[in-house]
């Protein structure tokens, strides 16, 4: 299978009628890392909710593409079956959905019709999952993130992850939560995932989880789309001197668009 290309082309999303992305270009290929970081308030988490769909966000200009498909074409669960993730902020509780029935479900949306998989051989793979990530096993029988710790719902969203093996994984602030512990396991998962087959969009406020996850791409985003691109340097000069010299470099005096991240 070739190597997923995720193609961002002046991308537009606006909010009740207000513009938050406005024209951010991107390209993330198949064993990529790309950190997108930024002040709050820039359009990074409205970015991610829009890529995959949420209907409060209302794409208003430009182009995505996943393996050379129209993105903005699909519903959601298309989007998921083309092989998009995102691993949400705020993950839902789902009460009466176990979290082994939630993924059989899902993995077999994946595979499509005829090529479900067997419930053995899937119990099987979901306990060697959850091992390789220090989750219980009574994780599995528990509804899907209901009395759920922060950390335990991100745990769980990488647990989605590698389940669901996507081509194109995006993580909103996966590290929001996160003790020393947790953080040093969620990035061994994508460590381990890494491979030609999935290209990775990280979307974080902290240097300390791209300690444990080098990116080849760091890009910092602020009024809606992208000023700064570079390697893993740019986030430890982030995490060192703050924002302030970038937006005085940049002649940016308030870089918040109003959005919620």
């Amino acid at each position: 299978m070739a190597a997923p290309v995720f193609e961002i082309k002046q991308l537009h999303v606006a909010v009740e009628g207000r513009e938050i992305v406005r024209g951010l270009d991107l390209t993330v290929k198949g064993g990529e890392i790309h950190a997108i970081m930024g002040p709050n308030g820039t359009g990074k988490s409205t970015l991610a909710s829009a890529l995959m769909g949420n209907p409060t966000y209302q794409v208003v200009g430009g182009q995505v593409q996943l393996d050379g498909q129209d993105l903005l074409a699909m519903s959601v669960d298309e989007r998921a079956r083309a092989g998009l993730f995102l691993a949400m902020q705020y993950p839902a509780e789902v009460p009466g959905v176990s979290n082994a029935n939630f993924l059989r479900t899902a993995v077999n949306a994946r595979l499509g019709e005829g090529h479900e998989m067997p419930v053995i051989k899937f119990h099987r793979m979901l306990m060697s999952k959850m091992k390789q990530l220090s989750i219980d096993p009574s994780f599995a029988d528990r509804y899907l993130n209901e009395g759920f710790s922060g950390g335990e719902k991100k745990r769980n969203e990488i647990l989605q992850m590698s389940v669901l093996n996507p081509r194109i994984a995006i993580l909103d602030e996966i590290d929001s939560g996160l003790d020393i512990d947790a953080l040093k396991i969620v990035g061994q998962a994508v460590n381990d995932l890494r491979s030609s087959e999935v290209g990775f969009l990280i979307i974080t406020h902290y240097q300390r989880l791209l300690q444990h996850i080098v990116p080849d791409f760091v890009h910092v985003m602020m009024q809606g789309k992208i000023v700064r691109s570079g390697g893993h340097e740019l986030a430890a000069q982030l995490e060192a001197e703050g924002y302030d010299w970038l937006k005085q470099e940049l002649g940016i005096e308030d870089e918040t668009v109003g959005a919620p991240a």
